[in-house]
């Protein structure tokens, strides 16, 4: 019989807040039970962020604590309006004073705005532990960064092991993955911290293998067997009970996520332009439908796309999304050409897998290519090339065109992916550190070299 191991998780992004990145703690705090180990989770009850989803609600279990603290951040819309770029805004005094005081305000709060958070998160900590003194460890799960200054007071007022858990990395998220990257110095601390931080906890997660490797070529304090593979996802409740059918009067094709610099869709829109210029009785049948919000930044990138057949639906709940994804011909996961793309894949490629639907994927040379060929979802084009994506573009129409197109796949290694054995494998890692929370012993170590993630069966 399991011993019931009591888990302390932080997590800013948790339901009803919307988006890729809560699916993950989400999920884990959905299955850790099955595994003996119960979630408590510390979370925001006013998180200032772009989309909430309230049928996310539905994955927490009845019965987990969920403890809700406010933070100090201002409303999402005012941070929005504060940070308009020149082109978005009219360049009057008041404005230019507004921008001024965001960009000070963006260096004072380091690494990360929801910094404003931590002064109530240490408070309600500290009430959980004195609740729960069977807290046997604490998962923190990044972003947002500025959670994990929380880790040594962990460690050191609990007295409990610390995981750190990634979703994304630190510095290349503060470079290129936010609608406003932060400069060189903001870089720099955040490497300083993230070696002072990481280097003393007692096991890292990452959701790549490539992400792995350049943590630990970046904090050689830690050691290589504390810190293990651990990927993103897919849930078999999430996936539709019965799949819909593209429409037969034209080629669908479709991308669900967030739309910013590091997933930007501007060579795809390029593509659309030299199919209509080049093409036009072709590109005449296709459409493209975005599902999820669109970045400030690349607005532009949408500007007269309508006349392209692009079709912008805004977000909509997670599991609609993905019955609207089994009615495309072909579906896009894309990163751009961004530093650190080579070592992420957005965690909607492994639902991706699991719909079983043909995928063009976009990226530079790296993780999702290599997850995309070995597990054969579709056409790959690395790097991001608007002519060769209409290419390819070109030839799935006019198959399609002559009845020869083949929408669905088989994914090779889909099952490794599926969220409650990862969460299996988290609660391993959670029992190790509760029970040796200084040992890095030989089968930590062999986890933690395991294989590249598509050599899974």
């Amino acid at each position: 019989m399991l011993s019931f191991v009591h888990v302390l998780f932080v997590a800013y992004q948790f339901p009803p807040v919307g988006g890729a990145g809560v699916q993950r703690v989400t999920k884990l705090v959905r299955y850790l039970p099955v595994y003996g180990i119960t979630p408590l989770v510390l979370t925001v009850s006013n998180p200032s962020v772009p989309v909430r989803d309230e049928s996310l609600l539905r994955d927490v279990p009845p019965g987990i604590r969920v403890e809700r603290v406010r933070t100090l951040e201002p409303a999402y819309a005012v941070k929005r309006a504060l940070g308009k770029g020149v082109d978005e805004i009219e360049p009057r005094a008041f404005t230019r004073a507004l921008r001024l005081t965001s960009r000070v305000a963006s260096g004072l709060l380091f690494p990360d705005p929801q910094v404003l958070w931590l002064p109530a998160a240490v408070r309600a900590i500290a009430k959980l532990s004195r609740d729960n003194p069977r807290i046997g460890a604490a998962v923190i799960t990044a972003p947002p960064f500025s959670q994990l200054l929380l880790a040594p007071w962990i460690r050191k007022t609990l007295g409990v092991p610390v995981i750190v858990d990634y979703r994304d990395e630190w510095e290349t998220t503060l470079r290129a993955g936010h609608e406003r990257p932060a400069g060189e110095t903001a870089a720099r601390l955040a490497r300083w911290l993230e070696r002072r931080i990481v280097g003393r906890v007692d096991a890292v997660t990452t959701a790549t293998q490539e992400f792995r490797a350049a943590l630990l070529d970046r904090v050689p304090e830690v050691d290589s067997g504390r810190v293990h593979f651990l990927p993103n996802g897919w849930d078999a409740a999430d996936l539709p009970r019965q799949f819909g059918q593209p429409p037969h009067d034209r080629f669908r094709i479709a991308y669900a996520g967030t739309v910013m610099r590091l997933t930007s869709l501007r060579q795809v829109v390029s593509a659309l332009r030299i199919l209509h210029a080049e093409r036009p009785e072709l590109a005449a049948c296709v459409e493209l439908v975005v599902y999820g919000r669109i970045a400030p930044s690349e607005a532009a990138v949408f500007r007269g796309a309508e006349r392209l057949g692009v079709q912008l639906r805004g977000y909509i709940d997670h599991r609609l999304v993905l019955s609207e994804l089994t009615r495309s011909h072909l579906n896009l996961c894309v990163l751009d050409e961004v530093e650190g793309a080579d070592r992420i894949y957005p965690g909607k490629v492994f639902e991706l897998m699991a719909l079983k639907r043909r995928t063009l994927v976009i990226a530079p040379e790296g993780a999702l290519t290599r997850l995309a060929r070995d597990n054969e979802m579709g056409d790959v084009v690395s790097p991001p090339d608007p002519r060769e994506i209409a290419r390819v573009l070109e030839r799935h129409v006019r198959a399609w065109q002559a009845g020869e197109y083949q929408a669905r796949v088989e994914p090779t290694y889909v099952n490794r992916y599926e969220r409650k054995a990862l969460a299996g494998e988290l609660a391993a890692i959670v029992r190790r550190v509760a029970a040796h929370p200084e040992s890095t012993d030989s089968s930590a170590r062999a986890e933690g070299a395991a294989p590249q993630p598509h050599a899974f069966a």
